[in-house]
């Protein structure tokens, strides 16, 4: 049974994960019977009204937020290794953008949360898969640029851009493909950078879920 960890940034589309990435991430490793560990940097963020789309003046906790979608308990990534781990998913949402890094705000020159930079970078170095969806491939940019990932986050030119200054190889990829880079063992899939619905983007994200489990039991 592989353990993949998925990397968890709070919980809502707008400040964490989106909620309909994480589920079926979660959804179709259950269904394949891989064991998940949640996990999440320790870190608190300014939280944004759902149904105004704006700032609600309060800030929360990243992990605390995660346990919403987790049910329950989620890791510190400080606290997690990458012998703990045969793969590790990043679902999408602002979250990926905001918190896991600050994509967001600075694009190209930005940076990744320093555990959740240090756990990509030893999961890369010991040859384990790592997947992203939606917005998150731009984790992986920053944190894994010198070793030109190629990447999709769908055919968004500005983003695609960006990620390619931060010094990814952008492939345009539909929403219900995913882009496998063999040699730096990474699987992304575009999902709501596409959407246009859940049903939609479900397919992209099993055939990641799916390679990402694959690539484990080889890597």
């Amino acid at each position: 049974m592989a353990t993949i960890g998925v990397m968890l940034s709070g919980c809502g589309v707008f400040d964490g994960s989106e909620i309909h990435e994480a589920t079926l991430t979660l959804y179709f490793l259950a269904k394949a019977g891989a064991k998940v560990v949640c996990l999440a940097p320790e870190m608190d963020f300014e939280a944004v009204d759902h149904a105004a789309k704006t700032p609600s003046g309060k800030r929360r906790n990243v992990r605390v937020e995660a346990a919403r979608i987790a049910r329950g308990p989620v890791a510190d990534a400080a606290a997690v290794s990458a012998a703990d781990l045969d793969g590790l998913i990043l679902p999408g949402g602002l979250g990926a953008a905001k918190n896991l890094c600050d994509f967001a705000e600075k694009g190209a020159k930005g940076t990744v949360f320093p555990s959740v930079a240090a756990l990509i970078r030893a999961m890369h170095a010991a040859g384990k898969p790592i997947g992203a969806i939606c917005i998150a491939p731009a984790v992986l940019a920053l944190a894994l640029g010198e070793f030109a990932p190629e990447l999709t986050i769908g055919d968004d030119p500005g983003t695609a851009q960006a990620l390619e200054a931060a010094g990814a190889k952008h492939v345009v990829r539909g929403v219900d493909a995913i882009q496998v880079d063999a040699r730096n063992n990474l699987v992304t899939t575009p999902a709501y950078m596409l959407g246009p619905g859940i049903a939609d983007i479900a397919k992209g994200i099993e055939k990641l879920v799916n390679a990402v489990l694959s690539r484990a039991a080889t890597a």
